[in-house]
Protein backbone atom coordinates (compact mmCIF):
# COMPACT_ATOMS: atom_id res chain seq x y z
CA UNK A 1 0.00 0.00 0.00
CA UNK A 2 2.79 2.30 0.77
CA UNK A 3 4.35 1.57 -2.41
CA UNK A 4 0.87 2.67 -3.94
CA UNK A 5 1.19 5.82 -2.32
CA UNK A 6 4.76 6.64 -3.44
CA UNK A 7 3.95 5.82 -6.78
CA UNK A 8 0.79 8.40 -6.81
CA UNK A 9 2.41 11.49 -5.25
CA UNK A 10 5.38 10.85 -7.83
CA UNK A 11 3.26 11.06 -10.73
CA UNK A 12 1.38 14.04 -8.72
CA UNK A 13 4.13 15.63 -8.74
CA UNK A 14 4.78 15.66 -12.46
CA UNK A 15 7.69 17.09 -13.97
CA UNK A 16 9.77 19.40 -12.17
CA UNK A 17 11.15 22.94 -13.93
CA UNK A 18 14.52 21.92 -14.56
CA UNK A 19 13.33 18.58 -16.29
CA UNK A 20 11.09 20.21 -18.86
CA UNK A 21 13.15 22.79 -19.69
CA UNK A 22 15.64 20.35 -20.42
CA UNK A 23 13.59 18.40 -22.35
CA UNK A 24 12.37 21.12 -23.93
CA UNK A 25 15.85 22.77 -25.16
CA UNK A 26 17.58 19.10 -26.06
CA UNK A 27 14.51 18.01 -27.32
CA UNK A 28 14.56 20.90 -30.07
CA UNK A 29 18.23 20.32 -30.64
CA UNK A 30 17.84 16.73 -31.44
CA UNK A 31 14.94 16.76 -33.70
CA UNK A 32 17.23 19.49 -35.76
CA UNK A 33 20.52 17.42 -35.41
CA UNK A 34 18.53 14.54 -37.09
CA UNK A 35 16.68 16.46 -39.75
CA UNK A 36 19.84 18.12 -40.67
CA UNK A 37 21.45 14.59 -40.56
CA UNK A 38 18.68 13.59 -43.43
CA UNK A 39 18.63 16.97 -45.45
CA UNK A 40 22.46 18.22 -45.42
CA UNK A 41 24.26 18.15 -48.47
CA UNK A 42 28.03 16.95 -47.51
CA UNK A 43 28.58 13.45 -45.38
CA UNK A 44 30.50 15.37 -43.07
CA UNK A 45 28.04 17.53 -41.95
CA UNK A 46 25.45 14.77 -41.45
CA UNK A 47 28.29 12.78 -39.39
CA UNK A 48 28.19 16.05 -37.10
CA UNK A 49 24.71 16.53 -36.78
CA UNK A 50 24.52 12.71 -36.27
CA UNK A 51 26.87 12.67 -33.31
CA UNK A 52 25.04 16.00 -31.78
CA UNK A 53 21.56 13.66 -31.59
CA UNK A 54 23.28 10.96 -29.79
CA UNK A 55 24.92 12.86 -27.11
CA UNK A 56 21.83 14.99 -26.59
CA UNK A 57 20.09 11.03 -26.32
CA UNK A 58 22.65 10.08 -24.10
CA UNK A 59 22.06 13.42 -21.48
CA UNK A 60 18.68 12.00 -21.95
CA UNK A 61 19.50 8.66 -20.41
CA UNK A 62 21.59 10.24 -17.94
CA UNK A 63 18.68 12.48 -16.57
CA UNK A 64 15.79 9.76 -16.06
CA UNK A 65 18.52 7.37 -14.32
CA UNK A 66 19.58 4.88 -16.67
CA UNK A 67 23.11 5.76 -16.57
CA UNK A 68 24.76 2.83 -18.13
CA UNK A 69 22.74 3.23 -21.61
CA UNK A 70 24.27 6.87 -21.21
CA UNK A 71 27.59 5.91 -21.20
CA UNK A 72 27.37 3.41 -23.92
CA UNK A 73 25.75 6.09 -25.79
CA UNK A 74 28.52 8.38 -25.34
CA UNK A 75 31.71 5.81 -25.93
CA UNK A 76 30.30 3.36 -28.23
CA UNK A 77 27.82 5.02 -30.60
CA UNK A 78 29.39 9.09 -30.48
CA UNK A 79 33.04 8.08 -29.38
CA UNK A 80 33.54 4.96 -31.56
CA UNK A 81 31.49 4.47 -34.62
CA UNK A 82 30.25 7.67 -35.11
CA UNK A 83 34.01 9.55 -34.98
CA UNK A 84 35.16 6.72 -37.10
CA UNK A 85 32.32 7.14 -39.50
CA UNK A 86 33.34 11.28 -39.52
CA UNK A 87 37.03 10.23 -39.80
CA UNK A 88 36.45 7.79 -42.96
CA UNK A 89 34.42 10.15 -44.78
CA UNK A 90 37.05 13.02 -44.12
CA UNK A 91 39.88 11.05 -45.07
CA UNK A 92 38.46 8.97 -48.27
CA UNK A 93 36.38 11.98 -49.40
CA UNK A 94 32.77 11.75 -50.36
CA UNK A 95 31.34 14.28 -52.60
CA UNK A 96 27.81 15.39 -52.81
CA UNK A 97 27.04 13.71 -55.91
CA UNK A 98 28.53 10.39 -54.40
CA UNK A 99 26.30 10.61 -51.66
CA UNK A 100 23.17 11.50 -53.29
CA UNK A 101 23.19 9.00 -56.19
CA UNK A 102 21.07 6.01 -55.11
CA UNK A 103 22.75 2.40 -55.39
CA UNK A 104 19.32 0.81 -54.88
CA UNK A 105 16.62 0.25 -56.60
CA UNK A 106 13.52 1.50 -54.81
CA UNK A 107 15.06 2.72 -51.37
CA UNK A 108 13.23 5.42 -50.68
CA UNK A 109 9.75 3.26 -50.84
CA UNK A 110 11.55 0.71 -48.59
CA UNK A 111 12.75 3.63 -46.27
CA UNK A 112 9.18 4.82 -46.18
CA UNK A 113 7.78 1.32 -45.40
CA UNK A 114 10.46 1.05 -42.61
CA UNK A 115 9.84 4.27 -41.41
CA UNK A 116 5.79 3.78 -41.02
CA UNK A 117 6.60 0.93 -38.98
CA UNK A 118 8.76 2.28 -36.41
CA UNK A 119 5.88 4.88 -36.52
CA UNK A 120 3.63 2.45 -35.65
CA UNK A 121 5.80 0.49 -33.13
CA UNK A 122 6.31 4.08 -31.52
CA UNK A 123 3.16 4.82 -30.93
CA UNK A 124 2.25 1.65 -29.57
CA UNK A 125 4.90 1.78 -27.30
CA UNK A 126 3.69 5.57 -25.95
CA UNK A 127 0.21 3.61 -25.63
CA UNK A 128 1.42 1.11 -23.30
CA UNK A 129 3.89 3.08 -21.40
CA UNK A 130 0.88 5.66 -20.99
CA UNK A 131 -2.06 3.69 -19.82
CA UNK A 132 0.52 1.44 -17.58
CA UNK A 133 1.74 2.37 -14.13
CA UNK A 134 5.58 3.36 -13.65
CA UNK A 135 7.86 1.58 -11.41
CA UNK A 136 9.46 4.70 -10.74
CA UNK A 137 13.50 4.93 -10.69
CA UNK A 138 14.03 4.34 -7.07
CA UNK A 139 12.47 1.05 -7.73
CA UNK A 140 14.29 -0.10 -10.75
CA UNK A 141 17.64 1.20 -9.52
CA UNK A 142 17.29 -0.13 -6.20
CA UNK A 143 20.27 -2.48 -6.78
CA UNK A 144 22.30 -0.33 -8.95
CA UNK A 145 21.27 0.59 -12.73
CA UNK A 146 23.55 -1.68 -14.20
CA UNK A 147 22.35 -4.59 -11.93
CA UNK A 148 18.66 -4.00 -12.80
CA UNK A 149 19.39 -3.67 -16.22
CA UNK A 150 21.26 -6.95 -16.40
CA UNK A 151 18.33 -8.70 -14.26
CA UNK A 152 15.91 -7.89 -17.11
CA UNK A 153 17.97 -8.84 -20.15
CA UNK A 154 19.00 -11.99 -18.19
CA UNK A 155 15.76 -13.14 -16.93
CA UNK A 156 12.66 -11.76 -18.59
CA UNK A 157 13.87 -10.30 -21.91
CA UNK A 158 16.35 -13.11 -22.51
CA UNK A 159 15.02 -14.31 -25.73
CA UNK A 160 14.50 -10.70 -27.22
CA UNK A 161 17.93 -9.76 -26.50
CA UNK A 162 19.37 -13.06 -28.03
CA UNK A 163 17.09 -12.79 -30.80
CA UNK A 164 18.63 -9.46 -31.55
CA UNK A 165 22.16 -10.72 -30.76
CA UNK A 166 21.19 -12.93 -33.49
CA UNK A 167 19.57 -10.41 -36.28
CA UNK A 168 23.08 -7.83 -35.47
CA UNK A 169 25.38 -11.21 -36.47
CA UNK A 170 23.30 -11.77 -39.84
CA UNK A 171 23.42 -8.76 -40.58
CA UNK A 172 27.60 -8.17 -40.00
CA UNK A 173 28.14 -11.45 -41.88
CA UNK A 174 25.60 -10.18 -45.00
CA UNK A 175 27.68 -6.99 -45.47
CA UNK A 176 30.78 -8.98 -45.37
CA UNK A 177 29.32 -11.61 -48.06
CA UNK A 178 27.82 -8.13 -50.03
CA UNK A 179 31.43 -6.72 -50.18
CA UNK A 180 33.39 -9.55 -51.19
CA UNK A 181 34.20 -9.83 -54.68
CA UNK A 182 35.13 -13.60 -55.91
CA UNK A 183 38.57 -13.15 -58.16
CA UNK A 184 38.29 -14.95 -61.42
CA UNK A 185 41.57 -14.89 -62.45
CA UNK A 186 44.95 -16.00 -59.80
CA UNK A 187 46.60 -13.33 -57.99
CA UNK A 188 49.64 -11.87 -59.45
CA UNK A 189 52.82 -12.02 -57.59
CA UNK A 190 55.21 -9.41 -56.37
CA UNK A 191 57.78 -10.32 -58.89
CA UNK A 192 54.93 -10.54 -61.77
CA UNK A 193 54.36 -7.07 -60.78
CA UNK A 194 57.65 -5.56 -60.94
CA UNK A 195 58.47 -7.75 -63.98
CA UNK A 196 55.77 -6.20 -65.67
CA UNK A 197 56.31 -2.73 -64.71
CA UNK A 198 59.80 -3.45 -66.02
CA UNK A 199 58.77 -4.11 -69.63
CA UNK A 200 55.89 -1.23 -69.91
CA UNK A 201 58.91 0.93 -68.64
CA UNK A 202 56.76 2.66 -65.92
CA UNK A 203 58.13 4.36 -62.56
CA UNK A 204 59.97 1.45 -61.08
CA UNK A 205 60.90 2.25 -57.42
CA UNK A 206 58.21 3.35 -55.10
CA UNK A 207 56.41 6.41 -55.53
CA UNK A 208 57.36 9.22 -53.43
CA UNK A 209 54.97 10.30 -50.95
CA UNK A 210 53.31 13.77 -51.31
CA UNK A 211 54.46 16.52 -50.11
CA UNK A 212 57.70 15.95 -50.26
CA UNK A 213 60.06 19.24 -50.62
CA UNK A 214 56.26 21.12 -50.32
CA UNK A 215 55.79 23.38 -47.25
CA UNK A 216 52.33 20.97 -46.74
CA UNK A 217 52.47 16.98 -46.50
CA UNK A 218 48.57 16.41 -47.33
CA UNK A 219 47.49 14.26 -49.47
CA UNK A 220 46.70 16.55 -52.01
CA UNK A 221 49.56 18.74 -52.06
CA UNK A 222 51.56 17.35 -55.06
CA UNK A 223 55.44 16.78 -53.59
CA UNK A 224 58.25 18.81 -55.52
CA UNK A 225 61.18 17.58 -57.08
CA UNK A 226 64.31 19.60 -56.78
CA UNK A 227 64.18 21.96 -59.19
CA UNK A 228 60.52 23.23 -58.16
CA UNK A 229 58.62 21.64 -60.34
CA UNK A 230 55.07 19.08 -59.32
CA UNK A 231 55.26 15.46 -59.19
CA UNK A 232 51.84 13.43 -60.27
CA UNK A 233 53.63 10.66 -59.19
CA UNK A 234 53.36 12.12 -55.45
CA UNK A 235 49.78 11.86 -55.21
CA UNK A 236 46.57 9.46 -55.82
CA UNK A 237 44.93 9.20 -58.97
CA UNK A 238 41.39 9.40 -57.36
CA UNK A 239 42.31 13.08 -56.39
CA UNK A 240 43.64 13.84 -59.82
CA UNK A 241 40.32 12.72 -61.52
CA UNK A 242 38.56 14.72 -58.85
CA UNK A 243 40.01 17.68 -59.30
CA UNK A 244 41.08 18.04 -55.88
CA UNK A 245 44.72 18.48 -55.75
CA UNK A 246 46.35 21.73 -54.34
CA UNK A 247 49.55 22.99 -56.22
CA UNK A 248 51.69 24.87 -54.30
CA UNK A 249 54.52 24.42 -56.51
CA UNK A 250 54.72 28.61 -57.14
CA UNK A 251 54.39 29.22 -53.59
CA UNK A 252 57.33 27.21 -52.74
CA UNK A 253 59.54 28.16 -55.81
CA UNK A 254 58.99 31.82 -54.33
CA UNK A 255 59.64 30.78 -50.62
CA UNK A 256 63.01 28.95 -52.12
CA UNK A 257 63.61 32.36 -54.07
CA UNK A 258 63.57 34.32 -51.14
CA UNK A 259 65.67 32.22 -49.19
CA UNK A 260 68.62 32.02 -51.50
CA UNK A 261 68.63 35.85 -51.51
CA UNK A 262 68.41 35.84 -47.60
CA UNK A 263 71.01 33.25 -47.46
CA UNK A 264 73.50 35.55 -50.54
CA UNK A 265 73.09 38.77 -48.27
CA UNK A 266 74.21 37.26 -45.34
CA UNK A 267 76.80 35.83 -46.63
CA UNK A 268 78.05 39.21 -48.51
CA UNK A 269 77.80 40.90 -44.79
CA UNK A 270 80.31 38.20 -43.72
CA UNK A 271 82.72 38.02 -46.11
CA UNK A 272 85.49 41.23 -45.44
CA UNK A 273 86.43 43.56 -48.33
CA UNK A 274 89.29 42.66 -50.54
CA UNK A 275 91.16 46.23 -50.11
CA UNK A 276 90.51 45.76 -46.14
CA UNK A 277 91.73 42.32 -46.85
CA UNK A 278 94.79 42.95 -48.38
CA UNK A 279 95.84 46.21 -46.18
CA UNK A 280 95.45 43.42 -42.58
CA UNK A 281 97.46 40.86 -44.71
CA UNK A 282 100.22 43.84 -45.28
CA UNK A 283 99.89 45.26 -41.78
CA UNK A 284 100.14 41.31 -40.56
CA UNK A 285 103.86 40.82 -42.48
CA UNK A 286 104.97 44.22 -41.33
CA UNK A 287 104.78 43.40 -37.75
CA UNK A 288 105.88 39.99 -37.86
CA UNK A 289 109.38 41.30 -39.44
CA UNK A 290 109.68 43.91 -36.98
Amino acid sequence: MSAQLAVAATLSAGTSTGEAVQFWILGTVAVIGALCTVFMKKAVHSALCLAGTMIVLAVFYLANGAYFLGIVQIVVYTGAIMMLFLFVVMLVGVTAADSLKETIKGQRWLALLSGLGFGILLVGGIGNASVGEFTGLGQANANGNVEGLASLIFTKYVFAFEITGALLITAAVGAMVLTHRERTERAATQRELSEKRLREGKYLPPLPAPGVYARHNAVDIAGLLPDGTPSELTVSKTLRERGQIRDVSMEALGDLKALEQRAGERLERGMPAPAESEGSGAKRSEEASK
